[in-house]
């Protein structure tokens, strides 16, 4: 009776995978997000909580919490933006590196949630761009973990990599003096 070979064999497929160099970087990025958390209010406990070991954020290789805007890809903020702390959300995502997403945790860092007052913000997205809004008040570690899927499955759709790479090239060729040729689609 014949096998049937199952998975990646590699005395056939050899040593070599063959892939398009955006589905590959779009791969690393979505499985090495790694979070910059901004805990303003209650949703703070509910991201440290997600963090423990019952809903295990590192299952989906986001454990990896950097409080240093440039070592992050994902800012979550989470809780009442005031006005006073808008320009210090603002100035961290400015200090971000390219790729960057925003991720609104809670009633509050989408709409300002109960509070309609002077101090209070309305809504994350009047400062920075929201990738993905999470409802609740407080949402769930579960709420959180389902919202940091729904921004794995964007990042993994996102095209443009080689894009970028050819918008580098130009601009380095603009700098040196030389204009570089067009690429050939």
């Amino acid at each position: 009776m014949p096998t049937t070979e199952i998975g990646y064999n590699s005395k056939i497929e050899g040593e070599v995978i063959h892939t398009k160099l955006d589905a590959a970087v779009n791969w690393f990025r979505t499985n090495s997000l790694w979070p910059m958390p901004m805990g303003l209010a209650c949703c703070a406990i509910e991201l440290m909580a997600a963090g423990a070991s019952r809903f295990d954020i590192s299952r989906f290789g986001m454990e990896v919490m950097r409080f240093s805007p440039r070592q992050s890809d994902v800012m979550i903020v989470a809780g009442t933006v005031t006005y006073k702390m808008a320009l210090a959300v603002r100035r961290i995502y400015e200090q971000m590196t390219e790729p960057k997403w925003v991720v609104a945790m809670g009633a509050c860092a989408s709409t300002g949630g109960m509070y309609r007052s002077y101090a209070v913000l309305q809504g994350v997205d009047n400062i920075v761009p929201v990738d993905v809004y999470i409802a609740g008040c407080p949402p769930r570690p579960e709420a959180l973990l389902d919202g940091l899927m729904k921004l794995q499955s964007k990042v993994s759709r996102e095209r443009g990599f080689t894009e970028f790479v050819d918008s580098v090239k130009q601009n380095v060729a603009a700098i040196r003096g030389k204009p570089e040729p067009e690429p050939v689609a």
